[in-house]
């Protein structure tokens, strides 16, 4: 059906925003018959056009109408009306719907250098991967090619020495987190995470019955002595602590280990990006330091693309055993075609040089927001490493207005508040650089810097 035209009067004057006038006048429209199901809407853009609002507005109208379900998008084709409201539309309390920013520098964390991966190398490794021949049953621990890469990987990149034998295919870290709650640990155990700390892991641990606590860090990381009594695990990222990024001294490590020992302890070492170091070698990891009481989980999610689902696991010989019984018990093993690709990436030396590359760009990414801050007065706190820096803010409502105004910029970038259990104790900003482009970054900077020192 031809695109239909829409009479729609928006009132400027009105305190009533933009785009709740649109969204309103198109349920009118639809609700008296002027638009039908099967009806093509315009493109944002030619409404925005017609109607000489911004783009923000009409996109803010449509995805409310999308979300309530009368509208719809097809591929390739446009937006079309799926079906109308019945009937007279009662009337409704009234809520300003925030503008959605569909065009944005994302300067989030959790993201990799995707746009760094040779494309080349890429589609290489995807069709060696093709060549070999279908699994007939599942390998439970992952690809024994899989295990191998991975241990020279960690030899090589981490300082680990182990052999293929304790190391097994995940699905990646939240995955295994899940492996460990369920098959591990039991019901009701207590678990330490960091505070702040990585949340998704402490929605795993509570998702399967876990009782969590909290456990203070500090610029060096986890502080062992903040562990409380009772424990049966402790969840920690001592490589580049997250999101503050300290990282745990050797001695700290030691007291630890030590105290993991004495107790009870399991320890979960999440070696997020332990790759991505930048100043020094990073210490040796804790699964180095007492593989018996240490589970280190890593990802090629940070590294590489999440894309593949694959990350892995070392861990002490009761803890694989009761892992793999798990996953016979409930017909699961990591998927493994991502497997493959990363065996045909290490086989061909691609993800050797992917990782000297994406040391280099990050490092000088890291390095221009250093002194773009610096040069403004702006303090960043965190270890030369990872993908993310952290800039501290005097108060939990700057943080939020920061992030707002920021996003009204066209930036999105990530606060602290949201990595806490409880109230949060520092407030500020977590600033990613790997999921932008490098041009993204520069053109994002002064904004961000003009931001901050407003904020003071």
């Amino acid at each position: 059906m031809a695109e239909t035209a829409l009479p729609v009067a928006l009132d400027r004057e009105s305190a009533e925003p933009l785009a709740v006038q649109l969204a309103d006048a198109l349920r009118s429209a639809a609700s008296e018959g002027r638009l039908r199901a099967g009806d093509r809407l315009p493109s944002t853009r030619a409404l925005a056009d017609s109607l000489g609002v911004s783009r923000t507005v009409t996109a803010a109208a449509y995805e409310q109408l999308h979300a309530e379900g009368w509208i719809a998008g097809r591929h390739g084709s446009g937006t079309y009306v799926t079906t109308t409201p019945p009937g007279p539309l009662r009337k409704r309390s009234r809520k300003p719907v925030a503008p959605v920013i569909t065009d944005f520098v994302d300067l989030g964390t959790g993201a990799p250098w995707a746009g760094g991966l040779d494309r080349a190398a890429w589609r290489r490794a995807w069709r060696a991967a093709a060549d070999a021949p279908p699994l007939s049953r599942p390998e439970r621990a992952g690809l024994p090619e899989y295990r191998e890469a991975i241990a020279e990987h960690l030899l090589r990149h981490r300082g680990l020495a182990v052999n293929a034998d304790p190391v097994l295919a995940t699905g990646g870290t939240t995955a295994v987190l899940t492996e460990i709650a369920v098959a591990v640990l039991k019901r009701g155990d207590a678990v330490a995470v960091e505070e702040p700390g990585y949340q998704r892991a402490v929605g795993v641990f509570r998702a399967n019955g876990l009782k969590v606590v909290q456990a203070a860090v500090d610029a060096e990381g986890l502080l062992p002595e903040a562990v409380p009594a009772g424990v049966k695990a402790v969840y920690c990222s001592p490589a580049h602590q997250y999101p503050l990024g300290g990282r745990m001294s050797a001695a700290r490590r030691v007291a630890l280990v030590e105290r993991a020992r004495r107790d009870g302890w399991l320890v979960i070492e999440d070696d997020y990006d332990g790759e991505l170091r930048y100043d020094v070698a990073p210490l040796p990891s804790l699964a180095a330091l007492a593989p018996d009481v240490v589970v280190h989980l890593g990802t090629t999610s940070k590294i590489l693309t999440p894309t593949l689902g694959a990350g892995w696991m070392v861990a002490p010989e009761h803890i694989a055993t009761t892992v793999l019984e798990h996953r016979d018990l409930t017909g699961t093993s990591p998927a493994a075609a991502g497997q493959r690709v990363v065996v045909e990436l290490a086989r061909m030396g691609d993800l050797g040089r992917h990782l000297r590359k994406l040391r280099r760009e990050l490092s000088e990414r890291r390095a221009l927001i250093i002194d773009t801050f610096a040069d403004a007065g702006i303090e960043v706190l965190g270890d030369d490493a990872g993908a993310h820096v952290v800039v501290l803010l005097p108060s939990a409502e700057q943080e939020r207005e920061l992030m707002r105004q920021a996003l009204e910029r066209g930036l999105r970038v990530d606060g602290l508040a949201r990595h806490y259990v409880n109230r949060p104790k520092l407030q500020g900003l977590v600033i990613g650089y790997s999921a932008c482009s490098r041009e993204q970054l520069v053109s994002a900077l002064p904004v961000l810097t003009e931001l901050l020192r407003r904020t003071g």
